[in-house]
């Protein structure tokens, strides 16, 4: 609740007092800027109808008065009044006064161990999920938080995998088909397509930008072994910031090198950090794939063997097995993983019976606007 708004600088900054005694201070330009009337913002899409240019460079705030909990501006010398919703102004305020260290994660991501997600996993029947958006809700939401969930009751035929991408969004077709076979062959071109172990991994680092959804679905499995497992990058690189913050700083300062070859008239790289970091120290993306690393050759000489021994800790750490989550697919079931946060591995199993997995690549940005739709469809009603 709005209590207090306070000018100062000749207008240039507004402080608001708030209930529970904090301030918030906005800069006059940038509430100009984020004005939410219909001619500063498109009613349609929210989309911005005007530039930075159309907005004077002298812009202050000539009055401000607080009505029914809003915050009424008059913008000088447009002579231009705009109203704030308290709860919009309480959600976008930016004037901040802890310091953020490098790693920090927002408030919906839960990082993750064996030990906190073994007996929970997050999954919901496909039946379900395409018929009640409740329930696609609540499994969307879970892909969010925790980088993955199950889902159950696919239908057991080729292409099926599809079917939870239309939940939310669409296939991204990459060199290897709209989707790919995950079963054993004889002279594979991936390693994927034998009955070996895999390490923890996320998928396609070489390329940029990655795929940041990836989705595999059983259609038979039976054979001994061959259990899925996931890795929370998250919660294993806040592990090695604790115990090794100058390691941290490495892996997260340093690009690595990507490359993939393994297939006529494809030779994709990329240059991206193992731990990636925004400008404003957010971790956001989490690479690690021994297949597919090239040679480092972006850290200094004087650090390399410090860069060497943290990628050691932090393969050490992904393959500790507090921070592993398994289970098996069985056919129809299928999982979602984030594929800039969680890794994914699988057991090695036996030549005998048949295990036969698709898998598919999608966008997190499509599963994100999908639920916030849900999201604010649900908020609405309940308003």
């Amino acid at each position: 609740m709005l209590r207090t708004a306070t000018l100062g600088n000749d207008g240039r900054v507004i402080a608001l007092g708030w209930k529970d005694g904090t301030v918030s201070r906005f800069h006059a330009i940038w509430l100009r800027d984020n004005a939410l009337d219909d001619k500063t913002r498109s009613a349609g899409n929210g989309q911005r109808l005007i530039t930075i240019l159309d907005i004077p460079a002298e812009t202050r705030i000539g009055a401000a008065e607080i009505k029914g909990g809003a915050l009424e501006v008059t913008f000088a010398p447009e002579g231009k009044t705009v109203r704030f919703s308290a709860s919009w102004l309480r959600a976008h305020a930016y004037d901040r006064k802890e310091a953020r260290e490098p790693g920090w994660t927002g408030g919906g991501i839960e990082r993750w161990t064996k030990a906190t997600m073994q007996n929970s996993v997050p999954r919901a029947a496909y039946a379900d999920a395409s018929r009640d958006s409740n329930v696609l809700r609540q499994w969307l939401a879970a892909v969010r938080s925790f980088g993955f969930a199950v889902m159950d009751g696919l239908p057991t035929e080729s292409g099926a995998l599809c079917k939870v991408a239309d939940l939310f969004g669409y296939i991204r077709e990459t060199n290897y088909g709209r989707w790919f076979e995950v079963r054993a062959e004889v002279n594979p071109n991936n390693l994927a397509y034998t009955n070996l172990g895999l390490q923890a991994h996320t998928d396609n680092p070489y390329r940029d930008p990655v795929p940041t959804l990836q989705i595999l679905a059983c259609i038979e499995n039976t054979v001994e072994g061959g259990e899925s497992s996931v890795v929370d990058g998250f919660a294993v690189a806040a592990a090695l910031q604790s115990e090794n913050p100058d390691g941290f700083r490495l892996l997260s300062s340093y690009p690595a090198r990507f490359e993939y070859a393994g297939s006529s008239g494809v030779r994709l790289q990329s240059k991206r950090p193992m731990i990636e970091l925004g400008p404003d120290g957010e971790l956001i993306c989490i690479r690690f794939n021994n297949r597919s690393l090239a040679p480092a050759v972006d850290v200094p000489f004087a650090e390399m063997d410090r860069y060497y021994a943290t990628y050691r800790r932090f393969a050490e750490l992904i393959e500790d097995p507090a921070f592993e989550v398994t289970f098996k697919l069985e056919a129809g079931q299928s999982f979602i993983v984030d594929n800039t946060r969680v890794m994914h591995a699988r057991k090695a199993f036996s030549g005998s019976g048949k295990r036969w997995l698709q898998g598919c690549y999608a966008d997190k940005d499509g599963l994100l606007s999908t639920l916030a739709a849900i999201e604010h469809g649900f908020k609405e009603a309940a308003e």
